[in-house]
């Protein structure tokens, strides 16, 4: 089975992963367990004892950086897995490259979504009214609970996760759609 073959499995199941995350908030053990197996399947069987070295690695990075993501900021369970699993997939580097990817997207696409939900001018002037309260108490001032309500917001990582992936693999198929 070639690199190729590997990718468009890869990307398959982070279709079914954005689906399950859009939908109901959750990204399904069944498609990440199996996900995480196939992809040390299929690393081993492509690049023999180094395709299963690098599948670890990715694997254990990807996940690892996840894990204190997890325990440290409450990121969910599903988003954990789904970077390891995109670790086993991708390996090391190229693991390391799409979680990166995946953080910078999912912030954009969050960043958005408050802009989208609260407006640009709100936001404008809710940051203006905690700088001024900053400048006249001379230290932080801690946002209300009505201020702190958009941003705790469930975000989506599947998707950000695809498109992160997407990135990183477009030397693989972008050629073949766009030449």
């Amino acid at each position: 089975m070639d690199s190729e073959a590997v990718t468009l499995i890869l990307l398959l199941l982070l279709i079914v992963a954005t689906y399950t995350d859009a939908k109901w908030q959750m990204i399904l053990n069944w498609n990440t367990y199996f996900g995480i197996g196939l992809g040390f399947v299929l690393r081993g069987w492509e690049g023999g004892s180094a395709g299963l070295e690098d599948a670890t690695k990715g694997f254990a990075v990807c996940g690892g950086l996840m894990l204190m993501c997890f325990v440290l900021f409450g990121l969910g369970g599903g988003d954990l897995k789904l970077m390891a699993m995109m670790g086993t997939f991708l390996g090391f580097e190229r693991g390391v490259e799409a979680l990166l990817w995946t953080l910078v997207l999912g912030g954009i696409f969050g960043g958005a979504m408050i802009v989208w939900q609260m407006g640009f001018v709100d936001i404008v002037v809710g940051v203006a009214r905690q700088v001024i309260r900053v400048w006249q108490f001379k230290g932080w001032v801690p946002l209300g609970t009505e201020a702190r309500k958009p941003l705790q917001q469930t975000l989506f990582l599947a998707p950000a996760g695809l498109m992160g992936t997407l990135v990183v693999t477009w030397d693989q198929w972008g050629g073949h759609f766009f030449k």
